[in-house]
């Protein structure tokens, strides 16, 4: 049985919870991480040096990284249309996987940071304007990207639609200077009419607040 360590409200492992159930994965998922079982122990650390959560383990086989798990969960289960088995076509939904991990989802956890897990007395407005600006100009770049849909590989829903969109709940959700983009919008209430998003992605992330 796959195993998942990682805390429900992180979305990290969120990533990684909604890529199992869109594939149809048997697996149990353990809470560590804030709040649950520490990720700091040489015990933990062995899975994952870093100390810090999702880990899985398949069998005897262990990985960290909530990107390379999706890549992996995706090329052993995944079919041609959610991992392409032909190079160019996984290429570029790679290529926007890999910028919505990173570099679009780090600009929305830089707000998330400032709004939900910094307390009052510790929030820099000049960090909070740095991120709006640079996110505003990102976020236009997707709702480009999915205004020809319905997903980021056109027709067919693909490991690139959650590495980018598991992090558009709260991107939808903080409390920032949000642009109006009509396709982006519209992207994500698609997202939200499959179970595993609403199941494993539109989590609650109250507990997290003030905890910087």
């Amino acid at each position: 049985m796959l195993t998942v360590y990682g805390r429900r409200n992180s979305s990290s492992v969120q990533l990684v919870m909604w890529t199992i159930h869109e594939l149809g994965l048997n697996h149990q998922r353990l809470d560590y991480g804030h709040g649950y079982a520490p990720a700091h122990t040489e015990e933990f650390r062995a899975k994952n040096p870093m100390g810090r959560v999702p880990v899985i383990e398949d069998g005897s086989f262990c990985m960290f990284e909530s990107a390379a798990i999706l890549r992996y969960l995706s090329a052993e289960h995944g079919d041609d249309r959610f991992w392409p088995r032909d190079l160019r076509r996984r290429g570029t939904l790679d290529t926007w996987a890999e910028w919505g991990k990173n570099t679009f989802s780090e600009v929305v956890l830089d707000i998330f940071a400032y709004d939900v897990r910094l307390s009052p007395d510790h929030r820099d407005p000049a960090i909070l304007a740095n991120a709006v600006n640079t996110l505003r100009r990102l976020a236009a770049m997707l709702d480009a990207r999915v205004a020809g849909g319905p997903w980021i590989g056109a027709e067919d829903f693909t490991f690139a639609d959650i590495a980018c969109g598991h992090i558009l709940y709260r991107y939808f959700t903080l409390d920032w200077d949000r642009p109006n983009l009509m396709a982006l919008a519209a992207y994500y209430k698609r997202l939200q009419e499959r179970a595993a998003y609403r199941d494993h992605v539109m989590v609650s992330y109250e507990s997290l607040r003030g905890s910087y």
